[in-house]
Formats: C-alpha cells, structure tokens, sequence
C-alpha cells in the first residue's frame, strides 16, 4: 500500500514584488499538482512593498519604481502572464533626451552615447560636459585602450577614469548611477553594477570597440541619449523603459489577487526565525517541520522551507541564530535611502520645459535634487492633456538626512532648485512625498565576491533561500527572477520529483 505523500509548507516572509512572486510560483505548483501548501507572511498591512500606484487629480503617480528596463524580459513576461498584457505600453523613445546640470545649465548628454562610452564622433566633439583632454582620451580609447586591472573588482569611478578620464567620472557617470542606484561612483562595484561594461574590457580592450561591435550586430544607429538603441515600433525594436497603462501597481495587485486569501498574513513581523525540534539533520515522527518562524504577538509558524524576501539586513537578523557567518555576510550589504517628490503642473509649466525626460544633477553641482523626470514626456497616460508631472529623487548616499526633514521644507527646496534649474515658479496642482527608508542596496566594491560566499554559506543551510534586490539586480524583473528561483530551489528541495510524477499520471 503506497504512503500518502505529505504536504510540505514552504513560507515566504516579505510581500514586495519578491515575495509575491515567489508566493505565485509556490502557489501554481500547487495548483498543478505539487504537495506543498504556501504562506505568505509581511510586516506592512498591504502588500507590494515599494510598489504604490496612486491617481490624484487625473495624474498617475508612482510612488516607488515607475519602470522597468525593457531589455531584462521578467517583467513583462509576468505581466502578460497575470494577462496584463494589453496594459504594457513603452517610453516615448522618439522624444527622449537626457540633460546633466552643467556649471547651473542644462547640457544634454550627447547622442550616441550608450551609458559611458561614445559611439558617434560629432557628438562627442561638440558637447560641453566634457573639457578638451576628457574628448581627446575618450577618442583615442577606442585605439590604445587601458589594460584590465588585475583585482577581481574596482570602483565604477576607477574603470571609468581608467578609460575616459575624471570628467566623465564628474559629470556623467556619478549622476547617471546616483539617479538609477542612489549611490556614490566611487563606491559602487563596476564587476556587479555594470557587469557587461567589464566584461567587454576583458574580451575587447576598449569599450568603444565592442560598444560599436554590438551596435552593429544588433543592426541598429546607436542613436540616443542615455543608455541603448531608441526603441522603434516599425522596426520592432524595444523601447528602453516599460510600464503598465494604469501604473505598476497593477501588477502587484494582480499577483496578490492570484493567492489564496487566507494563506496571506498581513501585519505580522518576524521576530524570530529557529530550527524545529530534530534540528537542522532531520526531524522526528513528531514534527514534520524544519523550522520555527515567531512573529509579534505571540503567532509562530512552521515550515518546511522558508524564503527571505526581504532587505539583507533584516534576512540578517532572522539568520543568525542559524549562521553567525552567513548573517554576517548579509549585513555587510549597505543600503541607502530614498525620496520622490512628485508634483503637477498646469499647461504654462508644460509648455515652458525642454523638451526630454528630465535632468540629471552631479555631485559638484552641490543640489539636493539628484534627478528629475518629465513623467508626462517619458509615458503617456500619465497627466492630462496639456499638463506637466514632474518627479523629483533625493536621498542617496550623498544625501541621507533628507528623510529626517518636514515635508513643508522639502517641498520648498524642491521648488527652490527647479526655480534655479528651470526657471518654474508656479505654485503646484498637488504634490506627494514618498520617503523609503534603507530601500535601496549598494553593491559596493567586492559585492560580486561577497554575495559568492553568501550561496556557499547557504547550500549549508538547505531549507533556506533569499531572495530580492541586495544581490543580483534592483530592478523590478531582477526582483522577479530572484523570487521565482528561490521559488524553485525551494520546490526541488521539498518536492523533488513532483513533475516528474504529473507527467507519469498525466500519461496514463
């Protein structure tokens, strides 16, 4: 007589974009067959995490992410598989352009060049970001290109000095990494940051070269402002950004809406995270769970699996009584915190902007403001007719103390410096602060050899996973690999076999 196969439970703590995307791929297991049951466990009473989509005025205003980059597939395959699809629309590549705050002018970046390195000459040659010898080195590095370095990683501001000079350091990479990352070029890790920029140098030399190798491959001008090719409907080319028509939020409702109701506890944070009776080598007849997981009041879970969707800090904090080493390992990640400041604007204000998706503010510049997006010029549907959305980002590890401020004084330096930096003194139609605290990590220097030793630590650890944006990517689609494939790993470890067993059945 055959044993009844036992339900094992895997628990997900964190209900960001991570979590819930672990949480799906848990629950269509089990929908198809998998013996497991799923828990979803989050300490806010709402899901989604920095994800929030909110309609004022008949403005769309993200408080969090507003996109994605198109060129990672994650998102939107999840989107059209939550049947989002018909919702997914692209940036308005055709009127893109990019400014740098110059000596208090807006410069916009010069065409052709795809994040740091220049592929048009013309360009290049008549920009006013760069001094004369920061255009003669960038011109001759296409021809005697710096040798690698031998360390296993540098700095962004390193690489990029080794092969186009300071100024590009100044006045392009360190805004352009402290708008997307919020962090310090001279910080952050080029191996783990730009991973496709190092790689090139050690199959390629220059940049330049390869850059130019690949546009030509991919059969595309190189023809933009910031960051790769300009999307083109006729040719079927992506666009750089993507979204969802009603905002992003959407997507993570339409996750959510996929779980069982009374599988998501909301509220509720962990304090506590420990080995079930049996210990971590196996458990006894008496308890088929491995773990313990102890939540405020007194609410204690078991489980089987236990997936950490959560900043590495707090995944830290729950480790250790399991591994002192690996806990240390985690809370070595940094993490820096963020503000947006969105405003609207009536017709006047739209009419007086340059035309573009925003501006991009240097160190040296000594604003608050690290960037500022035209969000009515990026996407549509997203401010009425004629109107303007701006969004404006601070914090970052240039600024940290921003958090601590009154919402009055941060709206007033923010109309200060976009009076300074564009000459706007209308009064706003509405504004939203949005604070988000140690949300963002850093991948500092040595980060790619780091979160190494943390997969080590955990094929130690069987019956843990992490998941989330401190180890390999902090964009919406990185966030939804790494749910997905702690997802996964979780399944084979407390399922093996069960797909294998569907198509036996299946075939019968």
């Amino acid at each position: 007589m055959t044993e009844p196969v036992k339900t094992r439970r895997v628990v997900v703590v964190g209900g960001g974009v991570s979590g819930l995307s672990a949480a799906y791929t848990l629950a269509r297991a089990r929908q198809a067959g998998a013996p497991i049951e799923e828990v979803l466990i989050e300490s806010n009473p709402w899901l989604g995490g920095v994800v929030r989509s909110e309609s004022v005025e008949g403005f769309l205003v993200e408080a969090g992410p507003d996109s994605f980059l198109a060129e990672k597939p994650e998102a939107a395959a999840m989107a059209r598989e939550l049947g989002l699809g018909d919702d997914l629309m692209g940036s308005n590549d055709h009127a893109r352009r990019t400014y740098i705050l110059h000596h208090r002018r807006l410069v916009p970046l010069p065409d052709g060049l795809m994040f740091l390195v220049p592929t048009r000459i013309w360009p290049m040659v008549t920009t006013g970001l760069l001094p004369l010898s920061a255009k003669l080195k960038a011109a001759g590095e296409m021809f005697s290109s710096p040798p690698a370095t031998e360390k296993e990683d540098e700095s962004v501001a390193s690489f990029v000095k080794r092969h186009f000079g300071r100024a590009m350091v100044e006045n392009i990479a360190d805004p352009l990494l402290a708008g997307v990352y919020g962090g310090d070029a001279e910080a952050l890790s080029m191996r783990s940051v730009l991973p496709r920029f190092w790689e090139m140098e050690r199959k390629h030399g220059s940049l330049t070269r390869a850059t130019l190798e690949a546009v030509r491959h991919r059969g595309t001008d190189g023809k933009n402002s910031s960051g790769s090719a300009a999307g083109n409907p006729q040719s079927g080319k992506l666009p750089l950004f993507m979204t969802l028509k009603g905002g992003l939020q959407q997507m993570t409702q339409k996750l959510a809406a996929q779980l069982d109701k009374y599988r998501i506890f909301l509220g509720r944070k962990v304090l506590t995270l420990e080995f079930a009776p049996g210990g971590p080598g196996g458990l006894g007849d008496s308890c088929s769970r491995r773990f313990l997981i102890n939540c405020e009041s007194y609410k204690a879970y078991d489980a089987d699996a236990v997936i950490l969707a959560l900043p590495a800090r707090h995944a830290s904090g729950l480790i250790a009584p399991l591994d002192h080493r690996l806990s240390g390992l985690l809370e070595g990640i940094p993490y820096s915190s963020s503000m947006t400041v969105s405003l609207g604007f009536d017709e006047k204000v739209r009419a007086a902007l340059p035309p573009g998706f925003g501006f991009l503010v240097p160190r040296k510049e000594q604003r608050r403001m690290l960037a500022c997006t035209f969000v009515h010029a990026k996407f549509d549907h997203r401010a009425p007719q004629g109107k303007a959305l701006l969004r404006c980002f601070l914090g970052g590890t240039r600024d940290p103390d921003i958090l601590s401020m009154f919402d009055e004084a941060v709206l007033e330096g923010v109309r200060r410096e976009l009076k300074a930096i564009l000459k706007i003194d209308a009064e706003p139609i509405f504004y939203r602060i949005h604070e988000w605290p140690d949300s963002m990590a850093q991948y500092a220097v040595g980060h790619k050899t780091r979160v190494g030793a943390i997969e080590e630590r955990l094929h130690d650890l069987p019956g843990i996973y992490l998941a989330g944006n401190a180890y390999s990517g902090i964009g919406i689609s990185d966030c939804i690999r790494t749910g997905r494939a702690a997802a996964e790993k979780a399944l084979d470890q407390v399922a093996p076999g069960w797909r294998g067993t569907q198509k036996s059945e299946g075939s019968k």
